[in-house]
């Protein structure tokens, strides 16, 4: 039997994956989804031809160890998480891909540890100050903790959730409708609510002027961080900002037709020697 692979960042163990061989890419998922996503998506498929491609559950999901004390989510710390992955599979340097969440932490990857990267794709994210989501996203986890409960048997409240969380797109697909099922009534929400209760609502723009490194942003023009990405574009050197119209925050994930095409071309041109 296969062992589960995990780093160890300071006693918080970090899971991960690894798929395909050639330049290696990092992939990030966004807050309460897992490395899975990516498989769900249809990015693995697609990159794992080219791409050495390491899959991170970030802490507090998946497989990855899930404190509950707030202070165990700073972002230094999710970006160490990163990096000692890396460390762990001796990889000196990566490209990375980050959504949502995931994209979040890359602006801190920018911020910490720009020198293990060669370029940064990041979807659906902005660096800025976002001073009243840390209380909404709290109030939004504990219905979702509340009604994924364990003893709770309100199987419409459920599934409004469920269709809620992926989206009009991803709702009607039946391989993304299985995931949910699964990973919801086995998150770890209190984990989750410690991490949105630290950092989520401090900006990391002061970062943007140094982002030297080829950055690549997309994010749909009817995601509520649509501005702010377009925004924070015009501040990175070398940014290429790509959106979608009409395309919401959630159902880009299912969008492999319209993302994938530019994050290929995209790292086709940075990995150039």
């Amino acid at each position: 039997m296969k062992a589960t692979p995990y780093a160890n960042n300071k006693g918080v163990r970090i899971h991960y994956e690894v798929e395909g061989d050639g330049a290696p890419l990092v992939l990030l998922h966004g807050l309460s989804e897992t490395y899975e996503i990516w498989h769900i998506s249809g990015y693995i498929e697609s990159l794992k031809k080219e791409y050495r491609l390491v899959l991170i559950d970030a802490r507090g999901h998946g497989d990855s160890d899930k404190p509950h004390d707030s202070e165990a989510y700073t972002m230094k710390s999710m970006v160490s998480d990163v990096v000692a992955v890396l460390d762990g599979l001796k990889v000196s340097k990566a490209h990375f891909l980050g959504y949502s969440m995931g994209g979040w932490i890359g602006f801190g990857i920018a911020k910490y540890s720009p020198q293990r990267f060669h370029s940064l794709i990041i979807g659906g994210m902005h660096p800025y100050a976002k001073p009243k989501e840390p209380e909404q996203y709290i109030k939004h986890l504990t219905v979702y903790r509340n009604t994924f409960a364990s003893d709770s048997r309100d199987t419409g409240a459920k599934e409004a959730l469920v269709k809620e969380w992926l989206g009009p797109t991803a709702a009607k697909m039946p391989e993304w409708k299985a995931y949910a099922h699964r990973v919801l009534p086995v998150n770890n929400w209190e984990a989750l609510i410690a991490l949105v209760s630290r950092e989520w609502e401090r900006g990391f723009d002061d970062v943007l002027p140094t982002m030297t490194m080829p950055v690549l942003l997309f994010v749909g023009e009817s995601d509520s961080y649509y501005a702010g990405v377009r925004e924070c574009a015009k501040s990175i050197p070398n940014a290429t900002f790509i959106s979608f119209p009409g395309i919401g925050h959630a159902d880009i994930e299912a969008r492999k037709d319209l993302v994938l095409p530019h994050i290929t071309k995209f790292l086709k041109k940075v990995s150039q020697p």
